[in-house]
C-alpha cells in the first residue's frame, strides 16, 4: 500500500515578526521548519511501513523552491519519495485552492491507500486543508487522530475530543489528520541525511504536470483572501496581589466582580 503524507514548510513561529507598516510577515532571516504536526503524520506513516502495512511513503508539499529543504528532511526521516508542487500558478492559494492542487497531484500520482496530514499548520491554524482535500478526492476522513490501526482494508482511529476520545472506522482509501498526541517524531540519522541529499531527489511538479485549471488554484481559485494581518496590541502590566491567601482570594474576587466577570 502507498501512503501519501502532505506537509507544509512554515516559519518557525517562535521567531516570526510582523512588519508594522505593511502588516506582512518578516521572513528574511527567519528559519523555516516542517510544520510540527506534519512530522507526526510522517512518523505515523513510517510506523505503518515498519509494521509491514505499507510499501511506499510519498511526501507531497506545495510551496516555493526553498521548500525542498523540508522535503529532504522528510526523506532523511525515512520517506521513499518526495514531490514539490511549485509554480507561479499556485501562488496566493487559500486553503481551498491548496487542497485542489494537492488533490490534483495525488490523482496524478496514482493509487494510494491512505493519506495523512498534520491536524493544522502553525502559521494559519485553520485545520481546513486536510478535510477539504478529502472532500476533493471524495474519500472518508477522520480528523484529530491520536491513534490508528489498519485492519482488513479499514482504518480504525481514536479521535481526540475535549473530554476524551471516540473510536471511528472507515474504509480505505481514507484521509486522516494527525495530532501531536499520536507519537514522538524521530530525528533523522546520519545515514538518512546522507541518502536524502546525495542519493534521493525531490521531484518538482508544476501546474502543467498535474493538469491544473488555473482558475481552480492559486489566487484565481481562492474564494477567500486575507484582508489584513496585524499584531495584537500589548496588554497592560499585570498586578501582583499580596497578603495572606485569604486576602488575595478576596481581592481577586472583588476585581472580577468589578469587571462583571462573575
Amino acid at each position: 500500500m502507498r501512503i501519501v503524507v502532505c506537509i507544509k514548510q512554515v516559519p518557525d513561529t517562535t521567531e516570526v515578526k510582523l512588519d508594522p507598516r505593511t502588516g506582512t510577515l518578516i521572513r528574511e532571516g527567519v528559519p523555516s521548519i516542517i510544520n510540527p504536526e506534519d512530522k507526526n503524520a510522517i512518523e505515523e506513516a513510517l510506523k505503518l511501513r515498519e509494521a509491514g502495512q505499507a510499501e511506499e511513503i510519498v511526501i507531497i508539499s506545495m510551496g516555493p523552491p526553498q521548500a525542498d529543504a523540508a522535503l529532504r528532511e522528510a526523506l532523511a526521516m525515512g520517506a521513499d519519495r518526495a514531490i514539490l508542487l511549485s509554480d507561479r500558478a499556485f501562488a496566493g492559494s487559500d486553503t481551498w485552492a491548496t487542497a485542489n492542487a494537492l488533490g490534483l497531484a495525488i490523482k496524478h500520482l496514482g493509487d494510494y491507500g491512505l493519506i495523512l496530514c498534520g491536524r493544522q499548520a502553525i502559521d494559519g491554524d485553520t485545520a481546513q486543508v486536510g478535510p477539504q482535500l478529502a472532500e476533493y478526492l471524495n474519500i472518508p476522513q477522520i480528523t484529530y487522530v491520536r491513534e490508528l490501526e489498519l485492519i482488513d482494508g479499514r482504518v480504525r482511529a481514536k479521535r481526540s475530543l475535549e473530554d476524551g476520545y471516540e473510536e471511528i472506522e472507515a474504509p480505505l482509501p481514507a484521509l486522516l489528520t494527525i495530532t501531536n498526541q499520536a507519537n514522538t517524531p524521530r530525528y533523522p540519522h546520519a545515514a538518512g541525511i546522507f541518502r536524502a541529499y546525495r542519493e534521493q531527489t525531490v521531484e518538482v511538479w508544476g501546474a502543467k504536470e498535474v493538469n491544473a485549471d488555473e482558475n481552480q488554484v492559486g489566487l484565481k481559485g481562492s474564494p477567500t483572501q486575507v484582508k489584513r494581518s496585524f499584531a495584537p496590541e500589548p496588554k497592560g502590566a499585570g498586578e501582583m496581589l499580596s497578603g495572606t491567601d485569604k486576602d488575595k482570594v478576596t481581592a481577586l474576587v472583588q476585581r472580577l466582580r468589578s469587571k462583571n466577570l462573575i
